[in-house]
């Protein structure tokens, strides 16, 4: 399970540090794709990717827009292995597509974690903030 938010550095060759409570879920490999909305990153476990992947491959390969989803989605994927000190590689083509520069945060969403630049998480975080923050009910207009 992914939860908390980290701020780390990428380092010269693309690489970051795993949260340490993030690291035994991702033994077993760490798969990196692009983000459903605003400029993030999706880091998944194996076995996380895997529910993921039967959802997507589920849908009806009839679909026009199945069709263009899955691969715009899988053609971004990338299988990274973290390192001994706990550092995953991001490819080049998702550093550019998230926008991400030296400062970054790892964001847990339970199921993922997303990788943002800083700048973005802030700004994202700030909204979503005044949004729920303060507010009756929230859960029951979310259908909770």
């Amino acid at each position: 399970m992914f939860l908390g938010e980290y701020h780390r550095v990428i380092d010269n060759k693309g690489r970051i540090f795993i949260p340490s409570k993030f690291r035994e879920g991702l033994i077993a490999g760490t798969i990196i794709a692009k983000g459903f909305d605003e400029s993030c990153l999706f880091l998944f476990s194996k076995e996380n990717w895997e529910r993921l992947q039967n959802k997507i491959l589920s849908g009806p390969i009839t679909k026009k827009n199945t069709q263009i989803f899955s691969r715009w989605f899988f053609s971004s994927a990338s299988v990274e292995n973290m390192d001994q000190q706990g550092r995953v590689k991001i490819p080049k083509s998702l550093i550019d597509y998230a926008g991400l520069d030296k400062d970054i945060v790892l964001v847990g969403v339970s199921d993922r974690a997303e990788i943002w630049s800083k700048e973005m998480w802030e700004k994202y975080y700030s909204q979503a903030n005044s949004q729920f923050t303060g507010k009756e009910n929230t859960f029951e207009e979310l259908g909770f």
